[in-house]
């Protein structure tokens, strides 16, 4: 420990990152971007970047580097701090202190490279994650963590509802369950849990037929934040 008087504030930087979760093709998928400029020129990473000044906002910080490096709204997004991550060593260029941005949501557009991005791309969590899979700095780390906040978020809260479109049948929100936490659910069991929770789904009072048999009810997002009681998950 330095001496009384010795001390002064560490110099850091502080980044954003941003890891935007969405159900595409059958599957739970993750915005990346390929990066540009040095270090880890073009490897895979999160969107993200540093402070644009001393007096940015967090938010506004990550709502900026969205838009620049993917070409998306923030105020589209359900948008919310995952955590912060500051390993000593995580970025090869400095002390990086980095607070994480997770969102989700429903099919996103296709995204827009900008800013110090070459390209951006959705791409299935199960081939981010992989070994063999590079992603650069800690992102992979980052993700799983943001992953895992999802599966979690599904259990307690009415999240799901957040992956769907405006307007979504019961078969379109169990699918999303089953996408997230990679199980397959009763229909039956799951109809009358959803249904149980007060103001998890709001009916529109229309029907759509898009199979054959009975047409499906149509479901808006209700008022209603949390599922109680719970609906967990199975863990191996």
């Amino acid at each position: 420990m330095p001496e009384p008087g010795e001390w002064t504030i560490p110099e850091v930087a502080v980044a954003v990152d941003l890891a935007i979760l969405t159900v595409h093709d059958s599957s739970l998928q993750i915005m990346l971007v390929k990066r540009g400029i040095p270090p880890y020129e073009g490897m895979l990473a999160l969107p993200g970047g540093f402070l644009a000044s001393t007096s940015e906002d967090l938010d506004h910080a990550a709502a900026r580097e969205l838009h620049e490096e993917t070409g998306l709204d923030a105020r589209a997004l359900h948008l919310e701090q995952l955590r912060t991550y500051g390993t000593p060593g995580r970025d090869p260029r400095r002390r990086v202190i980095a607070v994480c941005y997770v969102a989700f949501s429903p099919e996103l557009p296709v995204p827009v490279a900008g800013g110090d991005a070459r390209e951006a791309v959705l791409m299935p969590v199960e081939k981010v994650l992989k070994p063999r899979t590079r992603i650069a700095f800690d992102h992979k780390k980052i993700i799983a963590d943001a992953v895992e906040r999802a599966r979690g978020k599904l259990e307690y809260t009415t999240l799901a509802a957040a992956f769907c479109a405006a307007e979504f049948t019961m078969t379109d929100l169990r699918e999303v369950y089953e996408i997230v936490w990679g199980e397959q659910l009763d229909p039956r069991n799951f109809h009358r849990k959803i249904i149980g929770v007060d103001g998890f789904l709001i009916p529109t009072g229309e029907r759509v037929s898009r199979q054959p048999g009975r047409p499906a009810a149509l479901y808006r997002r209700g008022p209603a934040t949390v599922l109680h009681p719970a609906m967990l998950r199975s863990r191996p």
